[in-house]
């Protein structure tokens, strides 16, 4: 007789901070509410759910019947409802403070909206790290649910050591691991009922009296069963897949038992002990790699598959998460900054002030502008803007008693170089000296808007995918025949939002900041210097600078660097040796960048000098969003144009999203280059181009004599009234 087995079914559920209303309402309709009425009409079925804080406060807001739809099915416990970290962080690289904050205030918020406390947690990407142990426990939660390939990464055996829950600790600190299984997360719902539930009857057969009844757990993102590209009709509509699955379900429930995890722990034992590696889910390890070895390893992978070497196939994990913070220096600067201002919010004494700091700091860890995969996370420009919004209001509220500007010198991201940070008002800035004497971040604090927040283009892994596609011909864009339903829901074409996407593949070889310096040939076109294939003339724009002088007095910061370098006429290497200063005053909306050239060759030089700057403006690619005005005139160009202009004194670039313009001014008439920052990243709807801010390229034809000094100033000033079509 077949052994009766459980099977938990666990939907994760969640919208970044930043999201896009329209994005969420969207989900709701066709993933989240469907789920709750099915639900209801199969009451013998019972699953866990977990929503994050920031999908809650929306549901809050705009869908307070399905909340309460939801809170008749917790009551009759037919639905258990998971924790985890309120606005869905990273758990691992935050503060322990921060840590068990955000899971007890997901803890009492369940609480007040539903009257349950909860037992376990979603554990964001399921970024696991042995330490986590102690400050779940802490925040008094009893499991936490991870993937199979944590366990298979020490030895566990996914034939028969996988079907149940294990406890591990920290610092005696237990707490219960379950394992969600890879078979049943690919199989649902991408496999036909009728092959999962056989599938499910062999575990059955196989089960033993000797042991716990088998547990089998899958857990996954709710947007699957309904977001993702024709998984509306599939699931809900014709396809009817989550109707039959559930019939099935039911009908079958003399041997197959649904359950909710902490249901399962009250009734049976943990199976052992488990101490488990520093990983998450497959496809996490191979997308935190550096962008060559993920290709390798995702090959290697391949390979093994193919030869059905799941012996071997089991121990080959990738990276770790936390590799994301070298492949990105945006990501890994957004870190540190939010570590920094966590000290600060910490720091503050106990008020209502302090809570409101707390809130913002705490949405300013939404994981999602933190990694990248196979959607956008930090290429989506909105996420990035949200993060960076409730940082700077965060360490405006910490910083509210002090009024006069703070120049520090400190190795802020941690890659054994100082850098530069000014705090004050109206601006936070950051300049990295190693990376060309750059300024990686200007906030404007009264918009709560970082202005340099901008992506530097990089090689992605799938890129490889787009090419070979391209070259066959292979590439289903929106007007192409719909593709068979198998092939379209399991990604075996390549789709592509728009024709020609292969020839936006531009990767930078140096970082893009503000206030890089360039000597470039009298050949080099616009073109040439969008694309990155150019010839660079001088060594400063990627090379490090020295902190000549840095100081402040309360009233006026300035900091001044400089770099003795080279450029390049012909075979001789002229030395030239540049030196900017930028001079803040405290309360004043405008700060100069003075640079100084100086010639030490022996001969006159004729050169082609840039200064390079960026501009953030999410929407850029929209000129009723954002738009560039020159020298005064009234007419709004694109930002995300390129364009080459001659007698250029001054420009703005505004955004009617955040009510803000900034205007840079000239102190010698220059050529102006500009050309938008454009990535091309793969989601679950194909290939799609991405606008990530605009480059301004500020160029003069001088002639420098030996031992000649020539100047510039650049003056940036912003004001809060954007102009309007």
């Amino acid at each position: 007789m077949t052994e009766p087995i459980y099977l938990a079914l666990v939907f994760h559920n969640h919208q970044p901070v930043g999201q896009f209303d329209y994005v969420t309402e969207h989900s709701t309709h066709v993933s989240y509410l469907p789920l709750i009425e099915a639900l209801e009409h199969h009451p013998k079925v019972r699953v866990a759910l977990h929503y994050s804080g920031a999908l809650l406060e929306w549901l809050k807001h705009n869908q307070r019947e399905m909340l309460e739809r939801l809170r008749a099915l917790v009551a009759v416990k037919q639905v258990e409802l998971l924790s985890g970290g309120y606005y869905e962080p990273i758990l691992a690289v935050i503060p322990d403070e921060d840590k068990i904050g955000q899971i007890e205030k997901l803890n009492d918020e369940l609480e007040a909206l539903f009257g349950v406390t909860p037992s376990g947690m979603w554990l964001t990407e399921r970024i696991w790290e042995p330490h986590l142990a102690k400050p779940i426990a802490q925040a008094a939660l009893r499991y936490v649910i991870l993937d199979d390939a944590h366990f298979e990464a020490v030895g566990f055996e996914s034939a028969h050591e996988m079907f149940g829950y294990y406890i591990t600790e920290e610092q005696g600190y237990a707490l219960a691991v379950f394992p969600s299984l890879r078979h049943l997360r690919y199989a649902i719902p991408w496999q036909p009922v009728e092959s999962v539930l056989e599938w499910l009857r062999e575990q059955a057969q196989q089960a033993s009296s000797a042991q716990p009844p088998r547990l089998l757990l899958m857990a996954d993102n709710g947007e699957k069963f309904g977001t993702y590209a024709g998984a509306y009709e599939y699931c809900w509509g014709e396809g009817r897949y989550m109707e039959d699955l559930f019939t099935a379900l039911e009908m079958n429930a003399e041997w197959l038992k649904t359950i909710t995890p902490s249901q399962y722990m009250a009734r049976f034992p943990p199976l052992g002990r488990a101490y488990l590696p520093a990983t998450s889910y497959t496809e996490m390890g191979i997308w935190s790699l550096l962008t060559e070895n993920g290709q390798r390893l995702a090959e290697l992978r391949q390979q093994l598959e193919r030869e059905r070497r799941a012996d071997q196939l089991r121990f080959l994990r990738g990276g770790m998460w936390r590799n994301f913070l070298v492949k990105y220096d945006e990501v890994n600067l957004l870190h540190k900054r939010m570590l920094m201002v966590s000290r600060k919010v910490h720091a503050m004494r106990r008020g209502r002030k302090r809570e409101h700091a707390l809130e913002r700091l705490w949405a300013a860890q939404c994981n999602d502008a933190y990694w990248h995969g196979l959607s956008g996370g930090v290429y989506l420009f909105n996420l990035r803007v949200a993060n960076y919004a409730n940082l700077i209001a965060a360490e405006d509220a910490a910083d509210s008693e002090e009024s006069q500007l703070r120049l520090q010198t400190f190795d802020l991201d941690q890659d054994g170089h100082e850098d530069v940070v000014l705090l004050g008002a109206p601006f936070s800035a950051v300049w990295s000296p190693v990376h060309g004497g750059g300024m990686v971040e200007l906030d404007f604090r009264p918009a709560a808007y970082n202005l340099y927040n901008v992506m530097t283009r990089r090689r992605e892994s799938y890129h490889a995918r787009l090419r070979q596609a391209a070259a066959e011909g292979s590439i289903a864009l929106p007007t192409s025949p719909a593709p068979p339903e198998a092939d379209r829901l399991h990604s075996r074409i390549v789709r592509a939002k728009e024709a020609g996407l292969e020839h936006r593949l531009i990767y930078d070889w140096h970082r893009r900041c503000a206030f890089l310096d360039h000597f470039l040939s009298a050949s080099t076109t616009l073109e040439e210097f969008y694309r990155a294939q150019y010839a660079e003339q001088g060594n400063f724009v990627n090379q490090p600078y020295q902190i000549a002088e840095s100081a402040c007095d309360g009233m006026r910061a300035f900091v001044t660097l400089e770099r003795s370098g080279s450029v390049w006429i012909g075979e001789t290497a002229h030395p030239i040796r540049i030196r900017k200063s930028f001079h803040f005053f405290r309360g004043e909306n405008v700060f100069k960048a003075h640079y100084s050239l100086f010639s030490g060759s022996a001969q006159p030089l004729e050169l082609h000098f840039g200064i390079e700057t960026v501009v953030g403006f999410d929407g850029g690619q929209d000129v009723a969003n954002s738009a560039l005005r020159l020298n005064g005139e009234s007419e709004r160009l694109p930002l995300s144009a390129l364009r080459e202009m001659e007698g250029v004194t001054h420009y703005s670039a505004d955004t009617v999203l955040h009510n803000v313009t900034l205007l840079t001014a000239l102190s010698r008439p220059a050529f102006l280059w500009q050309f938008p920052l454009e990535t091309v990243t793969l989601s679950n709807d194909g290939f799609e181009r991405g606008y990530q801010g605009t480059v301004f390229l500020h160029l003069w034809h001088l002639r420098l004599e030996p031992d000649e000094r020539w100047e510039v100033t650049l003056t940036q000033s912003v004001s809060q009234t954007a102009t309007h079509l």
